[in-house]
């Protein structure tokens, strides 16, 4: 695949895993031959308030270290801060949105996957403290909605970048891609 500079932006919640899937992203891309980077933002952050992070992936190094203004898309792990953020802020005219929804948030002008990753992580017990970790099963609906990496390539990445609970992510990685439904909003 030929692309130029792929932007991402990340949006949920302090403790969901957006920075851990940022990071895996990343180096399924490089598993692939392609260049990757993740780029958390850590700002006053806590555990449950609104957080973002950030990839580029490209078959040229990647040098920018910014944060992503005007991406191709945009991964929302946690639906009520569709209400909070503004997060299809920037994002490219016919852009892709990963929405963690059990329904299409209908975000009009935009490629919607959509798809009930808390639902698949309370399933398979991927859970800390009572609360469902979405970032693998979305993760996984990136992978299948996009194209950007394969499935086994995060599989990979899973294996080397996640020290424990390895089968279990990658079973949430695998459900989220069989899961996700994708709607084109004109």
């Amino acid at each position: 695949m030929t692309i130029g500079i792929l932007e991402i932006r990340w949006h949920g919640r302090g403790g969901q895993g957006v920075v851990t899937a940022a990071q895996l992203l990343a180096l399924a891309a490089t598993l692939e031959g392609k260049y990757g980077v993740a780029i958390p933002f850590f700002g006053a952050e806590r555990r449950g308030a609104p957080v973002t992070a950030f990839n580029r992936i490209s078959e040229r190094k990647v040098r920018t270290r910014s944060d992503v203004e005007s991406p191709d898309m945009v991964v929302v792990v946690d639906p009520s801060l569709l209400k909070i953020v503004e997060v299809t802020k920037g994002l490219k005219k016919d852009g892709l949105i990963v929405v963690n929804s059990p329904h299409d948030p209908c975000l009009k002008g935009y490629r919607v996957a959509y798809l009930d990753a808390t639902n698949i992580a309370m399933k398979l017990g991927l859970t800390i403290a009572g609360i469902p970790l979405v970032n693998m099963p979305t993760l996984g609906a990136l992978a299948k909605a996009s194209g950007v990496v394969s499935l086994k390539s995060l599989e990979r990445a899973i294996e080397e970048g996640l020290g424990k609970n390895v089968d279990l992510n990658i079973r949430a990685v695998r459900r989220g891609a069989e899961e996700v439904k994708v709607i084109n909003h004109e």
